[in-house]
């Protein structure tokens, strides 16, 4: 990790939104966990928390924008297989709405930053 790097960057682990959870638990239950302070970002990087972000108009490191991409390209094909499986917890309409969502950011971070 070094300081120096002038990049906001993404979380490896995606699409994952921590804070999301973390607000959640803390509206629900009462419970407000850490978020970790470092975190191994798309790139290899491991960088502070703080110098990641999940939107794409935010995020300058390239090699980051092509993990995003692909992840969420990934994402947004299993959801769309899983909410047409019997008994998925999401029908198909949700699913390819979830899916489309998933497909724009895509599309998004494969847009030319800057």
């Amino acid at each position: 990790m070094s300081g120096d790097d002038p990049h906001v960057h993404v979380v490896a682990k995606m699409p994952s939104d921590d804070a999301a959870v973390r607000n959640v638990m803390a509206s629900t239950f009462g419970l407000a966990g850490d978020l970790p302070g470092v975190v191994t970002t798309g790139c290899g990087l491991r960088v502070p928390y703080a110098a990641t972000s999940t939107r794409p108009e935010r995020v300058t490191c390239l090699p980051c924008r092509e993990h995003a991409r692909r992840e969420h390209l990934r994402f947004a094909d299993e959801v769309e297989r899983l909410s047409a499986m019997p008994g998925s917890t999401i029908g198909p309409a949700q699913g390819r709405f979830a899916s489309a969502t998933h497909r724009d950011l895509a599309r998004r971070f494969s847009e030319a930053w800057g």
